[in-house]
């Protein structure tokens, strides 16, 4: 299925020269949506996963049908002040300023084997910081999955060593 089909481009968003890969449409169409999740739900069962982990937000869009494909648990990574109970936190750098990401401290046990999904690879900044939580707690990061993956902005470099699926490239 040409997944790009469902992706609509929006320029100038969320700022003047960036084209916003919306994913909307795609979440609308039952068959793409069942798609994308059918080929990141093939490749956890392929790396043996058994937690999935996603960031806020679109990582739940992803995220959360992958697990329940599997049977598995799915842990979200918040902002801080998001999550209710005893957070790990990772400080990570934007393109201007930096920013912190929390996962419950018992969302990952010893030797879990952990496949991380999100809708977009860009930069590798928010997926590389995603890595270091899980792998503070011990998990074992199997693999990562992406609907989206810009090329241009070399986020795969950020992340080698990682075993990666992406659905679309641009």
């Amino acid at each position: 299925m040409d997944l790009k089909k469902y992706i609509a481009e929006v320029p100038d968003f969320p700022k003047k020269d960036i084209l916003f890969k919306d994913i909307t449409p795609l979440m609308l169409n039952g068959d793409a949506y069942k798609y994308a999740s059918d080929q990141m739900t093939a490749f956890a069962k392929e790396k043996g996963a058994t937690v999935i982990v996603g960031p806020e937000a679109r990582g739940f869009i992803f995220g959360c049908p992958v697990a329940v494909n599997l049977n598995i648990g799915f842990s979200p990574v918040r902002k801080p002040g998001k999550l209710p109970r005893k957070t790990v936190t990772e400080k990570y750098d934007l393109e201007y300023g930096s920013t912190i990401l929390s996962l419950h401290y018992d969302a990952i046990k010893s030797g879990d084997k952990v496949l991380i999904i999100d809708d977009l690879l860009a930069t590798g900044g928010t997926m590389e910081a995603t890595i270091k939580l899980v792998e503070k707690l011990g998990g074992e990061v199997v693999g990562l999955s992406f609907l989206i993956e810009l090329e241009d902005l070399n986020g795969r470099d950020r992340l080698q060593g990682y075993d990666i699926l992406t659905l679309i490239t641009y």
